[in-house]
């Protein structure tokens, strides 16, 4: 990976509801990727934005195929990484937890409360071991870069904030979303979690666009949460995430060596099973995500 050198980086595009292709990629070549923890959502559609490499992946598939929990993480995480991607962009639709965060604003996520409860959490399992640090589960300077785009190209964003991930598929009701308010949480999704965990155990810089659809239901000027009214919102947001990848993917290319914030050094220190107690074909199958540390 790119973390180690001088070589260009690769882009991951992980694209949520209504955000199942891309315009902006060139040389389009759509690749069906098996990796050690089975298929991803989708063939991984590999192409170029502005020079920069990039590698989309449609979340739910093309059409919509998997609700969330239904969604095998660990393996859209492993094919971006197989593929050689070095840093991850996120896009998602939420709800808004706070009156300030309207329908159609970008939220830059900083921070994250994973609610979620059916999935599987961790490439690490028993035979090898590691404890990743989450405390700051986003890279500030992938977030950096997205600001400044959506600001060069006017879309109304929010920058920091916390997402609240829970498991679904059923919206929330309204006790739950009293409650996540007085969290001070300011947005609600389905997807984001465990994909951030992963990504970090995986050394990809990751970042989350969550674009805000609804006032989910505490709103008292606002009625309960319809797939209708998601959807509308949803449409008018994908074209301004399109515009948002496009501007910023060739920034991200610019990039050489690792990440100054340690994103692409995260398991330098996590992998705690010792080298004699651990399982061969547990390693084998970790190969993608931790042959760099075990090579040194």
């Amino acid at each position: 990976m790119d973390g180690q050198g001088g070589t260009a980086p690769a882009i991951g595009i992980i694209g949520g509801s209504g955000l199942y292709d891309m315009d902006a990629i060139a040389n389009k070549e759509w690749r069906k990727v098996t990796t050690p923890f089975g298929d991803p959502s989708d063939e991984l559609l590999l192409g170029e934005i502005g020079g920069t490499r990039v590698v989309f992946l449609p979340r739910h598939g093309r059409g919509h195929k998997y609700a969330p929990t239904d969604l095998n993480y660990r393996a859209n995480i492993c094919a971006l990484k197989m593929m050689g991607v070095t840093e991850v962009l996120s896009l998602s639709a939420c709800g808004s937890l706070q009156e300030s965060l309207s329908p159609g604003t970008f939220v830059i996520v900083d921070q994250f409360i994973d609610r979620t409860f059916a999935r599987v959490k961790s490439f690490f399992e028993k035979g090898l071991v590691a404890h990743v640090s989450m405390a700051h589960p986003v890279c500030g300077r992938l977030g950096d870069r997205l600001e400044a785009a959506a600001r060069s190209i006017g879309i109304r964003y929010a920058r920091g904030g916390t997402y609240l991930a829970m498991e679904g598929p059923q919206f929330s009701t309204l006790a739950e979303s009293n409650l996540y308010r007085s969290w001070n949480c300011d947005v609600i999704g389905m997807t984001n979690m465990p994909e951030a965990k992963l990504a970090r155990e995986a050394e990809l810089c990751y970042a989350t666009v969550a674009m805000v659809t609804d006032y989910d239901c505490w709103h008292e000027g606002h009625g309960a949460v319809t797939v209708e009214q998601v959807v509308r919102v949803l449409l008018a947001n994908a074209d301004k995430a399109r515009n948002l990848v496009k501007e910023v993917t060739p920034t991200l290319g610019a990039h050489r060596g690792p990440c100054d914030r340690g994103c692409h050094h995260a398991l330098d220190s996590a992998l705690i099973t010792a080298p004699a107690a651990r399982d061969f074909e547990v390693v084998k199958k970790l190969a993608p995500i931790v042959g760099r540390v075990l090579a040194r």
